[in-house]
């Protein structure tokens, strides 16, 4: 069962992230309406790109290419 806490961020590409922290699964939900979720994240990457200045650029340098993903929608 999904459990996410969602925010929204102010970004020209995503639209609101969320985090699982019983599956460590990190969910984004871009504004062209495609959700991808980012599997074994840990929280503090979460936490971090929450507070980045730039949440795409946080997700291109830290989160893509990192970690496992898989298209939701």
């Amino acid at each position: 069962m999904e459990n996410f806490t969602t925010i929204q961020v102010s970004s020209s590409n995503i639209s609101e992230i969320g985090y699982d922290a019983v599956s460590y699964t990190l969910r984004i939900w871009f504004v062209n309406n495609t959700v991808y979720d980012y599997h074994n994240v840990p929280y503090i990457e979460y936490e971090a790109l929450s507070y980045a200045p730039s949440v795409g650029s946080y997700l291109n340098r830290n989160i893509k290419g990192a970690y496992n993903f898989s298209k939701v929608s």
